[in-house]
Parts: C-alpha cells; sequence; structure tokens
C-alpha cells in the first residue's frame, strides 16, 4: 500500500434499522470526536420536554462505546426509559489511486463493514417481543439479584477473619522494613 494513497471514502446509504418512527424524533450521531457533556445537554433537555417522546443515539466505530455511555447516563437521569437496541453493519468503499500512475498499477477499491449501533429510548411503552428490547429498570434488578449471593460470600469472610495475621501483622512487618531501610 505505499504505493498508493486514498483519494475518497464513500460511505454507502443505510437504513435505520427501526421502522414507523416518527418524522419529528430527536436523533443524535454520536462521533468518537464527540464531548459526552454537550450531548447529554441537548438530549436530557430534549428529553425533558413533554412533547419528545422518543430520542434515537447512533454510532459507529470507536464512537459505540460512547454511544452505549450515553444512553446508560440517560436511563438513569430519567427513569422509566423503554430501550431497544439494534447491532449492525455500515458498508465504506475507500478508492486508492496509484501514486505514481506511469509503473502500471491500476486503482484499487477496498470495501470495509464497520460495526455500528442504534440504540431508542422511549417514554412510551415499546414492542416486548423485539429482539434487543430491555424494560425500564431490569438492569438494576438484574444486578441486585446477581450480587445478593456475593455479598452473602463476602460477609461469611468477614466473620472468619480471612487470611494472614490481620492488622497486627501489618504493623510489625512495617516496622521492620522500617529498620532495614535504615543505613548504619
Amino acid at each position: 500500500m505505499e504505493n498508493y494513497r486514498k483519494s475518497k471514502t464513500v460511505e454507502k446509504p443505510c437504513p435505520l434499522p427501526f421502522t414507523n418512527l416518527p418524522a419529528d424524533i430527536i436523533e443524535m450521531k454520536v462521533k468518537d470526536g464527540s464531548k459526552i457533556r454537550n450531548l447529554m445537554g441537548y438530549a436530557i433537555g430534549k428529553m425533558e420536554q413533554d412533547s419528545v417522546r422518543q430520542v434515537l443515539f447512533s454510532g459507529t466505530s470507536k464512537a459505540i462505546s460512547k454511544t452505549i455511555t450515553c444512553v446508560e447516563i440517560m436511563k438513569r437521569r430519567l427513569k422509566s426509559l423503554h430501550q431497544i437496541t439494534k447491532v449492525f453493519f455500515r458498508q465504506t468503499e475507500e478508492i486508492w489511486e496509484p501514486i505514481v500512475p506511469e509503473v502500471g498499477l491500476d486503482p484499487l477499491t477496498v470495501k470495509r463493514n464497520i460495526p455500528a449501533i442504534c440504540i431508542l429510548l422511549s417514554k412510551d411503552p415499546l414492542d416486548t417481543q423485539e429482539p434487543g428490547y430491555q424494560a425500564p429498570g431490569s438492569f438494576d434488578g438484574f444486578w441486585m439479584e446477581t450480587l445478593k449471593p456475593e455479598s452473602e460470600g463476602q460477609a461469611k469472610r468477614k466473620q472468619s477473619g480471612g487470611r494472614g495475621a490481620g492488622r497486627a501483622g501489618k504493623q510489625l512487618r512495617s516496622v521492620g522494613q522500617e529498620e532495614s531501610y535504615k543505613k548504619p
């Protein structure tokens, strides 16, 4: 590829994975360089209005994790939001031209499938049979059930004292180390 330079990148149009969305839906296109503070200020301000019922977050490639972070912040701020998540690929075409055309090299076309995510948040109930659906508050309930057995195991370890000599043993060791560092 050292004999080529990228002349242009064409992103193939990709329809949104959601159907029947209102025309006035708030669409937040998260980019890699987007500031979460700016995205959330706008999106939360819009969703707190009674007239806005849904918001759509979308991101590709490196911005996927930032998109998910924005959605999680939104769900914590505004309780009772229904969520549907769709993961898909967007196709891009890169056209590479030879640096020195006299050498006889042909232009190259490279097709790439870039991962993308779209997350629909709604104040109104959504189709629960839709793949990727999450009910409001289902995240907290799941983790509370998961953490109950784990916290019981931690309580038992604390009662039995765990391993080691305890606090007194640590104090003795630290005194010995101080003395070993002193020069005669």
